[in-house]
């Protein structure tokens, strides 16, 4: 999902939190560590170096905006070169970190020794299993999005249809199908070609719906399962009833789409409600959001489908220093609530949602209490996605599949099976089916 996007934005206040843990006070030389990010979270840890040095009088922070997506390759570039030129604290996503970690084993260092460890219970469920692998933890945590379903609240009312009412994705289709012959507006858009990379948001987040995913944990290839059959039918379900736009050319116009009222649903993660404000600011009022309904009746309606966390390069010269910057951004709840207030990033950290800004109404969305929406599936136990390194090469089979599916009429399930079959072709992983 294009959620960096999101992210282009401006910086907060600088943090006044004082850190007193890694005996910094003692340092005895001077050490600077370099912080490689991209735009606005390269920005908001930048507003927080001045209270960090501050407190570390003998550590000096660089935060630098690589950019987005030039950080993925400069980071690769780097482990490949047995970790030459990199920074000392990397921001990396969830769909890179576990390639990382089976690429480069060394590539990351292991922050049990200097601590880590002792943070353990405080963020969402799954997150730290995110992280981790065989004993060590490769990284702190710092976002976790959860499945949202925002929609536009007058509408489903024009239609009347009670969207809190849904249970699972069958009733969502019968609402689509009232809904379009009401009000002519089509449910969600699906860019059908897959002309970007990441066309298939949609079965994925279905699929995390049912705890499932391209990967399990222990690599095997899961596109030929029961739950991906279960998500792709969803889909052509949809487009068979005339309720998927085609979204063609991305991000752009899925942008337009929301701006002329023409989808009534976004089925996106918790970032994307701060998009559609910033979007269009002329529809306060007419939103609302929930966790999505079921994939299947009595099933899961919360998942984290994606997050982002600090890691420490295994050759950083001052990892201690650098771990001391991550465990300052990401552990200490003041800290995390100026980045939510600054640009909405919602926190891993749990203690965060202590503060009021989580429990304030929303004037955008109908005065809901945005905030504690996600904060309840963020308590409910999470399926951890395991991404592999192999994960590029799934996303593009999965959305090949889907074109067939919605432009040639396929069959879910041999269009999967294909698939499926291709990706373990490639990368000589077993197919679970």
């Amino acid at each position: 999902m294009d959620r960096r996007r999101f992210l282009q934005l401006s910086a907060l206040t600088a943090g006044s939190a004082v850190l007193t843990a890694c005996g910094s006070n003692s340092e005895s030389t001077q050490k600077a560590i370099t912080v490689w990010s991209w735009q606005g979270p390269a920005a908001m840890m930048k507003e927080l170096v001045p209270a960090f040095q501050q407190a570390n009088p003998g550590i000096t922070v660089d935060v630098q905006d690589i950019g987005n997506p030039a950080i993925w390759d400069k980071i690769t570039t780097g482990m490949a070169a047995g970790g030459q030129g990199l920074g000392d604290v990397l921001h990396i996503g969830v769909d890179y970190l576990p390639a990382y970690v089976e690429k480069f084993p060394d590539g990351l260092a292991d922050l049990v020794p200097l601590g880590a460890d002792k943070h353990k219970a405080k963020f969402a469920q799954g997150m730290w299993e995110t992280v981790s692998r065989n004993g060590k933890v490769y990284a702190l945590p710092w976002e976790a999005n959860s499945a949202g379903f925002y929609y536009r609240a007058d509408l489903f009312e024009q239609a009347g249809v009670d969207v809190e009412a849904l249970e699972n994705w069958d009733q969502v289709i019968e609402a689509g199908i009232k809904l379009k012959a009401k009000t002519g507006v089509q449910l969600f858009g699906i860019d059908k070609a897959a002309t970007q990379a990441d066309s298939a948001n949609v079965f994925q987040f279905l699929m995390q719906l049912q705890d499932s995913f391209y990967f399990d944990m222990q690599g095997n290839v899961t596109l030929d399962t029961p739950q991906a059959v279960t998500a792709m039918t969803i889909i052509k379900k949809l487009n068979d009833a005339g309720l998927v736009a085609d979204m063609g050319g991305g991000w752009n116009t899925m942008i337009s789409l929301i701006k002329k009222g023409a989808v009534a649903v976004q089925p996106m993660p918790t970032w994307f409600g701060g998009i559609i404000e910033e979007s269009a600011p002329d529809q306060k009022g007419k939103w609302k959001v929930r966790l999505p309904p079921a994939v299947t009746p009595g099933g899961k309606v919360s998942a984290t489908v994606n997050s982002t966390h600090l890691a420490v390069a295994g050759t950083s010269k001052n990892k201690e220093a650098a771990y001391a910057f991550a465990e300052f951004v990401l552990t200490r709840p003041e800290n995390q609530v100026k980045i939510y207030k600054g640009k909405g990033i919602a926190p891993a950290l749990m203690s965060a949602y202590d503060d009021p800004i989580f429990h304030e109404p929303s004037a955008f969305f109908s005065g809901q209490k945005k905030g504690e929406v996600f904060l309840e599936a963020l308590k409910q136990p999470s399926y951890v996605t395991n991404y592999t390194a192999d994960y590029a090469r799934a996303l593009k089979a999965v959305d090949d599949a889907q074109g067939k599916v919605l432009l040639k009429g396929a069959d879910p399930a041999a269009a999967l099976k294909e698939a499926a079959d291709l990706v373990a072709q490639q990368t000589g992983r077993k197919v679970l089916r």
